[in-house]
Formats: C-alpha cells, structure tokens, sequence
C-alpha cells in the first residue's frame, strides 16, 4: 500500500483537524509518562472503550495532536497488507510529514500485523525517540511468544467496562439498580438501543475473539458453553460437567474456556488456597465482564439483583487485586483478596449480612488465624466504593 494511503487511512482515525469530542475520563493507572523504551499496551474486552482512552493519552500527557498518529488494524481498506512492512511505511511516511520530527503512535487491534511483535522490540531497542500505545481485545497479545519478545519492554494496563462512578458521570442521576442491570459498556449507557448493542456485543466477541482464536467450526457450542457460564455466575462448574452437557471433549472445553477468558467474555475465580495444587484440584466459579451483556445474553426471568451485585463487585475487586477467590468450607466466603500478606474474607447480601455468612466467616477465621477484618458489600457498600478495600495497586 502507499504512503499516501496509508496517510489517508490515518486521518480518518486521528485528531489533527479538530480535537475529540468529550468523553468520560477512565478510571484506569496509567504510567506517569509515555516512555520511548517501554510500550504501553492497553488490554480489553472488544467495546469496552480502548480506542476512546487511547484519545484521552494525549491531554493527559500534554501531546501535541499534530505528531500523534491513530491507526486500527481492523480497519477493511487495510486487508492484504496486514505485514509488518506496512508498519514501518506507515512510520516512516508520517516522519516524512513531521520533518523528519519523532511521532507518538496509538496503534488499535495491533494483533491483527503479522510480525508486529519483533517490529515492536526493534523499535524500542533502538528508541528514536518515537513513542507507542498499542491496544488488543485479547489476553492472548502478551502470552507466549509475545511475552518473552517484550520482556521488560512493555506496562500493561487492563480496562473494564465502566465501573459505578464512570457509569454516574455517563448518565447523571442514575440509580445503583440502573446500573446492575445496564453494565458499563460505554456506546450501551449513552444508547437508546443498548439491548441490540449487548446482542450484536456477544455475538461478535464470540465469534471474532473466541471462535477465529481456537479454529472452531462453529461459533454455536462456544456461545453455549459462555451462557453456561454466564447463567451459572457465581457457582462452582466442573470441566467435567460442562463437557458433559455441551457433548465436547474435556481438551476442547478446556480450550474453549481459556479463549472466553482471554477475549474478557468471562473471568475464572479459583479457591482461596496457600498450596497452588490444592487450588488446582477445587472447581473455579466463573463471572461475566458486565452485568448487561450477561442479562441480554441468557434466558432467565424475573429480578436477580443479589447476583448482579455479586458480579458487579467480583469486577470491582478485580480491577484492585491481582487475584480474587472464593472459599468453601461446610460454609462459603463469595470473595478472598490478599492485602499486606492477609487474606481478607468478602461477603455480598443484598440486604445485608445474614447467620450463614457469619457461620462461614467464623469456619474460615479459625483455619486462618492471620485472616483480616472481614468485608460486608450491601448496595450502599457499593455505591459508597467499599472503601475498606482500598486495592494493592493493580488498575
């Protein structure tokens, strides 16, 4: 493809004209700075507002727009020429612009170039002073081989949908309810449409993100296993029986469940242990990435607050903590997160503690006697932020 084309392309996804349109500003860490030796690599479930924070970059740091370039590899006019040549023509005519001048590039879906990640390292080995954002809808992107061309050369951030406080800056005046049952996909709270936006959501990330990743041949047992999951939020599912109702292999249905969770579709929560093998042997519980996408997505009527409430604080402390877990005994903790070395005990009611989360609190206080204060997340827990769990870093 030429120079001028490439050109072309990118000025439809940048800003040079006329600034972007406000947004609401992400709750995410970032770094202090953007680095010429280190990639910032921005990880996300498709829609969930990558591209948009990518635009927000370049206030926050004080760039200036007219040496940023945008560019989204799923971009149609870009098939056939998804090589990491096209890259480097893309660098290399937008330097030509700027005199020769460093850009700072926000480079979408990057995982779509064949050869981006070696292209990528070269260039941070031997920094010019160009600066770059990359962004992908799957785990996947920092796995592998990847991870090991990379090493040391990249800060990772995760973006969730948005969180209760993004969501009230969204659509003022809205209620802690509004908010369980719409999720937090950005285009779906400023939409009057949002229930055909979920839909079009989960079929496309199952078929783009989970389907093309694992080869199937068909996208039909994948949105199966991923309604499993989703209806099933919050309860423990073996291998076993998943296989056995969707009729798959327990290989395959353990490779289907890898790619929903590298696509951001579903998150597994493992047992709270101090032996990784005791944990590997326990069933893990599984939680959608939004409330909306998994009410839109399953068949099942009437009200289900408590367990909205309990997916929607699952995603609040994943956005805190390296990990959460659960932990069962003749009793059940909903949640375990790690803080300063303690593991701390949460419990979700919707109305409040109730006797059998207090049982369960004294059953897991006793095997753990460093054990910290337990948490009790109500609605006005929620909606107040759960300050008493204040994370350990981890945007």
């Amino acid at each position: 493809m030429e120079a001028s084309e490439l050109l072309a392309i990118a000025a439809d996804w940048s800003h040079w004209d006329r600034p972007p349109r406000a947004f609401v500003p992400r709750r995410v860490q970032l770094p202090h700075e953007l680095s010429p030796e280190l990639a910032l690599v921005v990880q996300g479930v498709r829609r969930c507002g990558k591209s948009t924070l990518l635009t927000q970059l370049v206030e926050r740091y004080g760039l200036d727009r007219q040496h940023c370039l945008f560019f989204n590899f799923e971009d149609p006019r870009l098939a056939g020429s998804l090589q990491h040549a096209t890259l480097q023509a893309l660098v290399d005519a937008f330097e030509a612009r700027l005199g020769g001048l460093p850009g700072t590039y926000f480079f979408d879906e990057i995982q779509r170039v064949d050869g981006w990640q070696r292209w990528l390292r070269k260039q941070l080995d031997l920094p010019r002073g160009r600066r770059f954002v990359v962004t992908g809808s799957n785990a996947h992107l920092l796995s592998g081989e990847l991870a090991s061309q990379l090493t040391g050369r990249h800060l990772r951030v995760e973006l969730q949908p948005f969180d209760f406080e993004e969501f009230r800056t969204a659509r003022p005046g809205a209620t802690v309810e509004d908010y369980l049952a719409t999720g937090g996909f950005p285009a779906v709270v400023a939409s009057s449409e949002g229930e055909q936006l979920l839909r079009a959501y989960f079929d496309d990330i199952v078929e783009r993100d989970v389907r093309e990743r694992v080869g199937a041949r068909s996208s039909r047992p994948l949105r199966q296993l991923v309604q499993m999951l989703f209806e099933s939020a919050g309860a423990e599912l073996s291998v076993r029986r998943i296989s056995a109702a969707l009729d798959l292999s327990t290989d395959t249905t353990s490779l289907y469940l890898d790619a929903v969770a590298n696509a951001y579709l579903a998150f597994p929560c493992p047992l709270f242990a101090w032996s990784t093998r005791k944990q590997s042997l326990r069933n893990k519980k599984w939680y959608p990435i939004d409330n909306g996408l998994r009410r839109a997505s399953i068949v099942r009527g009437g009200a289900d607050r408590g367990k909205q409430l309990e997916c929607a604080t699952f995603l609040l402390l994943k956005r805190r903590y390296r990990q959460v877990c659960y932990w069962r005994g003749r009793g059940e903790i909903d949640f375990v997160v790690e803080q300063a070395g303690a593991p701390i005990p949460v419990q979700v009611s919707l109305d409040g503690p109730q006797e059998r989360h207090h049982r369960a609190l004294d059953e897991f206080q006793g095997l753990h006697r460093q054990a910290g204060e337990a948490v009790f997340v109500d609605l006005q827990a929620f909606v107040d932020g759960v300050p008493q769990l204040p994370g350990d870093g981890v945007s």
